[in-house]
C-alpha cells in the first residue's frame, strides 16, 4: 500500500470538494442574471453555426447551470437537417449514452432524477456541450465528481468536439489535475471563448 499516494489522493479530493462548495456558492449568488445568459447564448449560437455538427449533445440544466435549451431549439430550426441529443446514465461508472432529443420529445426521469428522452433512440454526437462548475487555463473541467464526462470522452471514437459551458465565476487559474482528467477543446462563458492559448 502506497501511503503517500493515498494521502495525496485524499488531499486532492478534499481540495476539489472545497472548490465545488465555493464555486456553487459563487454561481448561486448570480442566479437569474439575464444579461449574463444572453451573452452566453450568443456565444453558443455562433459556435454551433461555426462548427456545424451533424448531431450536438447538450445537457438538461440543474443546480443553477446555464440553460442551453432555447439555443438548441433555435439551432434545430436553423439547421433542420441536424439533430440534438441528451446524455443518459445507463449504469454507474460507465460512459454516458446519448439519446435523440427533438422539440416535441416526451421526457422521463432518468438517473439522479435528471430528465431524459422517453424514447430511447441512441445517437453518436460529434459535438458535446458539457456543463462546467469550474475550469482553468488548461481547459480542465471541474464537475460534480461523478467522472461521467471524462469516461465518455475517453471512450468515444471518433472523439466529439468537447465544448465546456460555464459562467465566468467558475474560472480559476489552476485546478487540481488527475491522470483521468481530459482537457476540453473549447470553453464558453458569458465573457469569452477559451481555446488553446486564449486564457
Amino acid at each position: 500500500m502506497d501511503l503517500h499516494r493515498i494521502a495525496c489522493k485524499s488531499a486532492m479530493v478534499s481540495t476539489k470538494a472545497a472548490l465545488r462548495t465555493a464555486l456553487l456558492a459563487a454561481r448561486a449568488g448570480r442566479y437569474g442574471d439575464a444579461d449574463r445568459d444572453a451573452a452566453l447564448s450568443a456565444r453558443l449560437a455562433r459556435l454551433l453555426i461555426e462548427c456545424a455538427p451533424r448531431c450536438a449533445a447538450f445537457y438538461w440544466p440543474m443546480a443553477g447551470e446555464f440553460d442551453a435549451r432555447t439555443v438548441m431549439q433555435r439551432w434545430l430550426q436553423y439547421a433542420p437537417e441536424c439533430s440534438a441529443a441528451l446524455p443518459v446514465v445507463t449504469s454507474a461508472h460507465a460512459p454516458l449514452s446519448f439519446h435523440r432529443w427533438t422539440l416535441t420529445s416526451e421526457m422521463k426521469k432518468g438517473r439522479f432524477r435528471i430528465p431524459v428522452p422517453a424514447e430511447e433512440a441512441p445517437v453518436n454526437p460529434d459535438l458535446l456541450l458539457i456543463p462546467c462548475l469550474g475550469f482553468d487555463a488548461a481547459r480542465i473541467r471541474l464537475g460534480y465528481g461523478g467522472g461521467y464526462y471524462d469516461r465518455t470522452l475517453a471512450a468515444l471514437r471518433p472523439r466529439p468536439v468537447a465544448v465546456g459551458i460555464s459562467y465566468e465565476c467558475g474560472r480559476v487559474e489552476q485546478l487540481p489535475h488527475e491522470p483521468h482528467d481530459i482537457a476540453l477543446d473549447v470553453i464558453l462563458s458569458e465573457c469569452a471563448r477559451y481555446e488553446s492559448g486564449s486564457f
